[in-house]
């Protein structure tokens, strides 16, 4: 019984203690795809993304024509054209469909590290903010919002665009 009591005591003044250490944390979330998609340097990283993109396009729309020209000029001649001559003329064509999905690979792979590299890049930045502006306000805790991660937090407590305007300030955009 005196066992009971004693946990009893020592289970009242932990949760008294938590309560009391809770009332005290400030705690707030960032939505960091939102920082990253708003901030003015995300803003210029999906322009210079769609810049590269659009040049990018412009060589492999030329090669697509360039093929079809062939495949055109391969299917119009094959008849007329001896089989060695034909095989060859199909040789040259594979090799130039194979230098096109290569040169397709190369692309979308360049696209995908720029890419990736403007987001570490700002990301790294955005998280020193997050850092400095937690320090400053007092802030115990910082969460990312992820649909995986805060299921609800209040309006109030997202430091989101506070976070995009203090970075967007030191970044000079």
């Amino acid at each position: 019984m005196k066992k009971m009591m004693v946990l009893a005591c020592v289970l009242s003044f932990l949760l008294c203690a938590s309560v009391a250490v809770a009332a005290e944390m400030k705690i707030g979330y960032v939505d960091l795809q939102k920082a990253l998609n708003m901030s003015s340097s995300g803003k210029a990283a999906k322009e210079k993304m769609k810049a590269k993109f659009k040049d990018y396009d412009a060589d492999v729309q030329k090669k697509q024509d360039e093929l079809k020209k062939l495949k055109d000029d391969l299917e119009k001649q094959a008849m007329l054209l001896s089989t060695e001559a034909r095989a060859a003329k199909e040789r040259d064509y594979q090799q130039k469909v194979k230098d096109y999905q290569r040169m397709t690979k190369d692309i979308q792979e360049e696209l995908q590290q720029a890419d990736q590299d403007y987001t570490r890049k700002i990301l790294e930045e955005i998280f020193k903010v997050v850092q400095s502006l937690s320090k400053q306000e007092g802030y115990t805790l910082v969460l990312e919002k992820t649909e995986s991660s805060i299921l609800y937090a209040s309006d109030s407590i997202d430091l989101t665009d506070r976070v995009i305007q203090t970075y967007d300030k030191q970044s000079g955009k």
